[in-house]
């Protein structure tokens, strides 16, 4: 007899990750989604070259931890895989919507959004379902999912800023995969989209991050 693979519903609770402190003199709510592998504690440590009074740093946390090499000392994390995709998203998007009502909702500041790597795709499907209006969105060396349409993000004011950043030597981007992103970043996000390639690997780059918010002047 085949065996039948069930569901059931149950309660969970994760964490994450803040840096510095929300106050009067905040002016940006930063949600940012780590790539395959991280923890949102050292993740979040990229983001202390903006300045503290002025960005409050919220990183959530994947919350499928696994040990990364067998000697079983070091723990990552990975938001989604090809198992389950659809119902695995749908646990990400209930996370991600309480950890937005707990540090930004309703609080009158800009609200950037950033993705990493993995984190791209994740931080694309959230906006589009939950229909935030970020001040700017930085999509940082990875993918958006190939489901997304250009109708999704018909909501988004001319304000926001969308801005691609990738290594101009990423180990896991290939010249045709870089023109097929490029491709589907302008469909989605048209006169918003700035291109932002930088000299490197599959890596962070947050002075390149913070450059690019002060020339922008998100912060007005």
């Amino acid at each position: 007899m085949a065996s039948i693979e069930k569901q059931v519903s149950y309660t969970t609770t994760n964490s994450y990750s803040t840096l510095n402190s929300l106050t009067q003199d905040t002016k940006n709510i930063w949600i940012c989604c780590h790539g395959l592998g991280y923890l949102s504690r050292y993740f979040i440590q990229y983001f202390k070259t903006l300045d503290s009074k002025e960005n409050y740093i919220v990183a959530p946390q994947a919350q499928a931890k696994y040990y990364q090499k067998q000697d079983f000392k070091h723990v990552g994390a990975s938001w989604l895989t090809k198992e389950a995709t659809a119902l695995e998203m749908e646990n990400v998007l209930a996370y991600l919507n309480a950890v937005f009502t707990e540090e930004a909702e309703g609080k009158e500041k800009n609200l950037i959004l950033l993705g990493y790597s993995q984190g791209v795709s994740v931080i694309t499907r959230w906006m589009a379902a939950k229909q935030l209006q970020p001040k700017a969105l930085f999509l940082h060396s990875g993918s958006i999912p190939k489901e997304l349409q250009p109708k999704q993000f018909e909501y988004l004011n001319n304000n926001c800023k969308v801005n691609f950043l990738y290594g101009n030597k990423d180990q896991y981007i290939t010249e045709a995969k870089l023109q097929a992103e490029k491709e589907i970043a302008q469909s989605l996000f048209k006169h918003r989209l700035q291109l932002f390639p930088f000299e490197g690997v599959h890596e962070v780059k947050p002075q390149l991050i913070a450059d690019i918010l002060k020339d922008q002047k998100v912060n007005n």
